[in-house]
């Protein structure tokens, strides 16, 4: 795996902005996973091109991330203090801003069929931004708006990654695509989870805090079915409020009752499947275990 390679690629892509405070910016934002990069690479190999893609997808990901820390006002980000905490939202948003722009500019230089790919990824996240911050105004089931919003904030760029890779690959693209959709909304779907399973150390944000920001995902919308009338009461007065001791309690014990976890886990759980399937027919077996590492995670 050659994920050093990229990140050189991205330090020489912010070194060439010949700006030391914006290169002080970007050596303090926190080291995230790098699962794009290492689809990427284990799709397509490690030449050039290879790695300027998946140095522009980090580069875009690092900059939604934080324009979605701005808008949900968030003081962490992977258990340090997020920039828009330490440097104010106009900072942040800026650095976004300058991080997307420059991603595009070097895009333009990989193929225009591999930057078309990865700018509609980019349209789409910003619609599911869009979408996420509407749909956090209240309490709702709607659980088809809540798929497409997964889909286009999370999963866009991962399904653009893969397919950008297997264009690079002269693999087929359609499958590798199919594959990075249900990775990325599976990833969702499981990081949803573990807001309400996890402790707030692994989590690096308080647990149950996608509820305090007004967001309804599937254990919620799971839970308000099978809640009884007063209960559904008690749910609702808690959406967007900080949560006691005793109500987080409450909240867990309810899922626990009606076991909203481990339906929410499937659902979550057949995505990877296919997506396992799909790639052993291809003989990817690195690209299997990906999927299978994501459903092996912690709760």
């Amino acid at each position: 795996m050659v994920v050093s390679a990229v990140e050189r690629k991205i330090e020489q892509y912010i070194s060439e902005l010949d700006d030391a405070y914006v290169s002080s910016l970007y050596r303090n934002l926190p080291y995230g996973k790098r699962l794009r990069t290492k689809l990427i690479l284990k799709i397509a190999g490690s030449d050039l091109k290879v790695i300027k893609t998946a140095a522009t997808v980090e580069m875009i990901h690092a900059a939604s991330l934080l324009h979605d820390d701005v808008i949900d006002d968030a003081n962490t980000r992977r258990g340090v203090a997020s920039l828009n905490a330490s440097s104010g939202n106009k900072t942040a948003i800026m650095m976004g801003d300058i991080l997307y722009s420059k991603a595009f500019f070097e895009l333009c230089s990989i193929s225009p069929v591999v930057a078309k790919v990865i700018s509609n990824a980019v349209v789409q996240l910003s619609l599911g931004e869009l979408a996420d911050v509407e749909l956090s105004k209240k309490f709702h089931t709607n659980r088809e708006a809540y798929l497409k919003m997964l889909y286009q904030k999370t999963a866009s760029l991962m399904e653009a990654s893969a397919e950008a890779a297997a264009i690079l690959a002269g693999k087929p693209r359609e499958a590798y695509r199919t594959y990075g959709r249900h990775l990325g909304m599976a990833f969702q779907m499981i990081d949803d989870i573990l807001d309400i399973t996890a402790k707030s150390e692994k989590l690096g944000k308080p647990a149950l805090h996608d509820f305090l920001e007004g967001k309804v995902t599937l254990p919620y919308m799971y839970l308000y079915e099978k809640l009884n009338k007063e209960e559904k009461k008690r749910l609702l007065s808690l959406h967007k409020k900080s949560l006691s001791l005793e109500n987080q309690q409450w909240i867990k014990l309810k899922m626990k009752e009606h076991e909203i976890i481990e339906k929410a886990y499937l659902e979550a759980k057949e995505l990877i499947v296919e997506a396992i399937s799909l790639m052993e027919s291809l003989g990817e077996q690195d690209l299997s275990n990906i999927a299978k590492e994501m459903i092996e995670r912690e709760f």
